[in-house]
């Protein structure tokens, strides 16, 4: 492999030889539902530069001081396993420009990709100490994927937003107005987790280092005491538990969280990298960056809107049947009225005989 980013990767070469992306658009391995947001999004003129002009507003300069000052900055004196980590993971995603990475003192395990100027990735001690070097790498081009994507815009404005409502929650209407926008991105910013997920296991390239990784946070540092399997089945398990009683509980559970649960991740990236998308990712079909300008916005939608359709089709969540049931049983009722009111009065209905009494050419009552 040779560097082909004059300068910018040095040393970056993977330690271990993994395939390499290069020119690799985001699409490739964004979830439906992030990718035709993001898709739309882009095409939107100015979008970038009216988010860039809140910067005065949003606490990234404030971020950015926080972390220089009272973190330890990933480099090749400090952390220097993680600074190799992050190169190759820009290595093999084809990002031209590495982030600043940043370790803060938090027992938590947690990472985040912050930033509207330029990402920065934050990792806390709690994370660095409780995953391997492989669980590790994962998380790095998870993080990656995000910057990659242009999420840390987004999940800036999420920060912001999130702490405008704890502000005005005195004032009723106004606190709807700001919940309502912040469950939205939330939905979206869900999404975009098993995105970045997806770019995690494209950089580590070892699936139950990534399973591993989850199973970790959710966990923690207890693998001996853990099964890949059995955490799968979880899952399975909290997809078709209960009744709707439960499904409206896990609606509730779910709706304050930025990130979707640890099982659900685990299961969405296990069939993603079972799937011909993945495959043929692998063997370098994938979509460019050169290319995103000429992404349609219709086509991602559509891939949205099948994708969630499918879900339905597929879910084994007594809620999502029933709904899933009362719209298929809405679209049979539809066709069935449609069917019958063209029977009535379309082209395809049978001719009505004239009555006796009535002239056989115009049909009315010859008396008339």
């Amino acid at each position: 492999m040779t560097d082909n980013h004059g300068g910018n990767h040095q040393g970056s070469e993977p330690s271990r030889r993994r395939k390499r992306f290069p020119g690799i658009s985001s699409r490739a391995y964004e979830h439906p539902a992030d990718r035709s947001a993001l898709v739309a999004l882009r095409k939107l003129s100015g979008f970038d530069t009216v988010f860039k002009t809140l910067s005065g507003l949003l606490p990234e300069r404030s971020l950015r001081l926080l972390y220089l000052s009272d973190s330890v900055r990933v480099s090749d004196a400090q952390f220097s396993h993680l600074n190799d980590m992050l190169r190759d993971a820009c290595y093999i995603l084809d990002l031209e420009k590495v982030p600043p990475m940043y370790v803060t003192q938090d027992p938590v395990p947690n990472a985040m990709c912050v930033g509207l100027d330029e990402p920065v990735i934050v990792l806390t001690t709690g994370l660095v100490e409780l995953l391997d070097e492989e669980e590790m790498r994962a998380v790095v081009g998870h993080e990656v994927g995000h910057a990659l994507s242009g999420h840390a815009v987004y999940r800036t404005v999420l920060l912001f937003l999130t702490n405008v409502a704890l502000k005005v929650a005195w004032i009723p209407l106004g606190n709807v107005a700001v919940m309502a926008l912040v469950t939205a991105l939330r939905e979206w910013f869900r999404k975009s987790e098993l995105s970045a997920d997806r770019a995690g296991l494209l950089v580590g390239q070892d699936l139950q280092a990534s399973m591993r990784g989850l199973m970790k946070i959710a966990g923690g540092n207890h693998l001996h005491e853990m099964n890949v399997d059995a955490f799968l089945a979880q899952a399975d398990e909290y997809e078709k538990a209960g009744d709707l009683r439960d499904s409206v509980l896990k609606i509730l559970n779910v709706l304050p969280r930025s990130h979707p649960f640890t099982t659900v991740r685990a299961a969405e990236l296990k069939k993603w990298s079972e799937s011909r998308d993945h495959q043929r990712l692998m063997d370098g079909h994938y979509p460019k960056r050169a290319e995103d300008k000429d992404a349609s916005v219709t086509d991602s939608f559509r891939e949205s809107a099948g994708h969630y359709a499918q879900t339905v089709k597929d879910s084994k969540d007594p809620l999502v049947k029933l709904v899933g049931d009362i719209a298929g049983g809405a679209g049979d009722l539809a066709g069935d009225l449609g069917g019958r009111l063209r029977t009535v009065f379309g082209g395809g209905a049978p001719k009505r005989q004239p009555e006796q009494g009535t002239d056989k050419g115009t049909g009315k009552d010859s008396g008339e």
